[in-house]
Formats: C-alpha cells, structure tokens, sequence
C-alpha cells in the first residue's frame, strides 16, 4: 500500500480507476539502496523461475542532518503497514514482536449471465519476525456465488503462506520481496488443485509530501480449482497504486492491477480499485473500496464493493 504523511520531514509510502494511486506509503526512510539487480524469469510448464531483487543497504550516518526515520514506525504507521485494502502488498513490514490482522468483506456482481457473489472475511495474519522479515498466513476465504438462471455455489478457497523481506529505504523510497505459497488445498470450486508460487518485488517512490507511487511486478505459477479441470498456468502480474493523503489520518488510493492469464484457457484480465482509508487508532485502521472491471475476465465480476478492517497487535 502507499501512504503519504503531511508532515514536511516525513514521506509514506503505501502497498490490495481511471486515476491511479499507490497503496504504501511511508514518511522517512533511514536506510537507502546502494545496488539493486534485476534477475530475470521465464516460464515453465510446472515451474518458473522468476523475477527477484537482489539489493544491499545501508544505514545512514548518525545526525540530525542525516538521519532517516523508520516509514514504517510511528503513529501513522497503520496507514503504511497493512496490505490491504490494495491487490498490491505494502512493503512495509510488521515490526518484529508485533502481529497484524487484517479482514475484509466483498460483494461483486458477475458478468453474464449476471448474478452476485461475496468473500469473507479475507483474513491476513501478519508476524513480524527479526531482521527486516516477517510470516504471513492467508487463512482460507469463504465465497458465495449466486449466478442467475443457474444454482448458488460456495466453498473455501486455499490457504497461502508467505514471507517478506523489506529491503530498505531512504527518504524517497521503500523497497521489499515476497514469496507466496498457495497450498493445494479448498473446496472443488474454489480452492487449488496443486501448489501454487508468487513471487513479487515493491517498490514504493513519496512523489510529495502527501501523494506516492507504488509499483509491483511479480511472476505466479498457480493451479486452477478441480472443478474447472486443476490446470496449470503462469502469469506476469503488474500493480500500479497512487495515494494522497489530504489530511493527517486520511487515505485516498487508486489502483490498476492484472495478469496475463487468468487462468489455463484464458488470457489477460485488469481491473481498477479505490477507496479511502482511515485511522481510527494508530492501531486500529477502516477502509470502504468500490472495484471495477478493465478487460479480461480477472475475478469473474463487473464491479464490486468492500470494506475492511485493519489492527496492529
């Protein structure tokens, strides 16, 4: 996610139409890139290699010239941490000794023949572990679909382990890597037939004071639900994210994300999301979102709704 802060010596950066707007944003870095190597993928039937940034830092000299604070500390932090409501991931991560939970409730409306459909609760349990890491469980997500002219159908989708590494930062930027696991595991419709890998870089970029960038670039190589015959397919998935932050505890986001295959029988899918973010506590983030579909056939919908919840333990 991209968030920005308003506050002249601070930058965020934030990492989930028309316009976009990052998700990760971030206000201070003390740490900057001093190299970074793009390594390259390319696809496999059963497994690809993939894209990785390799990158070494360093800490910036002791000083109140130099210094450089934590973007992902503070009491805005919950606007910086958290990756959703955005497809893209913060790369924040969770400091370590702290547990983040996130969840969140979606009501689309399918394409033809029509029809609705809702997932919840979407829960992300984020650990933060030493050394700029952290573990990540993506539970299991229930979904209801109600196509018309033809039956409902439910299930779980599969469960997700991840861990991230955040790179480091300087005043301008926010760097980080990630790797997701989707277990072979969920219901007929809706869970993975076999193991499934993503592995994505984020970059986040403070524009201004109050607005940012965020770019992912990512490569998965996932399977399909056993209903749908359990395929393989790998995909190339970029993330583009804005936010602005037009007052201390407020969060505005755009969003464009897609793949470039949905699934082993079909191509490119993109859509575009937004919504507004806000700070109730500094532990203790809400967020409302309405998504839209671009082209392709990514989630299956026209548009949707959400909300969600965000807390720091």
């Amino acid at each position: 996610m991209f968030y920005i802060h308003n506050v002249p010596d601070r930058v965020r950066l934030n990492g989930k139409h028309t316009m976009i707007f990052p998700t990760m944003l971030y206000y201070g870095y003390r740490r900057m890139f001093k190299k970074m190597i793009f390594i390259g993928w390319r696809s496999h039937v059963a497994m690809m290699p993939f894209v990785l940034l390799l990158s070494h830092s360093y800490v910036y000299a002791e000083g109140p010239e130099t210094a450089v604070s934590n973007p992902c500390a503070g009491p805005l932090a919950m606007l910086a941490i958290p990756d959703g409501p955005t497809v893209a991931y913060s790369a924040c991560v969770v400091p370590f000794g702290h547990v983040v939970l996130e969840t969140d409730f979606q009501h689309s409306y399918l394409r033809a023949p029509g029809g609705t459909a809702e997932n919840y609760p979407e829960a992300e349990i984020r650990i933060g572990l030493p050394g700029n890491n952290e573990f990540v469980v993506l539970a299991p997500n229930y979904n209801n679909q109600r196509p018309e002219g033809a039956p409902s159908n439910s299930g779980f989708s599969a469960t997700t382990l991840a861990v991230k590494h955040e790179i480091g930062y300087t005043d301008k930027w926010l760097g980080a890597v990630e790797a997701l696991f989707t277990l072979p595991s969920g219901s007929k419709a809706f869970g993975s037939h076999g193991l499934g890998v993503d592995i994505h870089g984020t970059l986040t970029y403070s524009l201004t004071d109050t607005i940012g960038l965020t770019l992912q670039l990512g490569v998965s190589s996932e399977t399909g639900p056993e209903l749908s015959g359990g395929k393989r397919f790998t995909s190339f998935n970029p993330i583009v994210v804005a936010t602005w932050q037009p007052v201390s505890k407020l969060q505005l986001y755009d969003e464009i994300y897609g793949q470039t295959k949905t699934s082993a029988t079909k191509g490119q899918g993109f859509n575009m999301d937004g919504g507004i973010q806000y700070l109730i506590t500094p532990s203790w983030e809400v967020d409302v979102e309405e998504g839209v579909r671009l082209t392709g056939n990514l989630g299956g919908f026209t548009h949707y709704h959400g909300v969600g919840m965000r807390f720091l333990f």
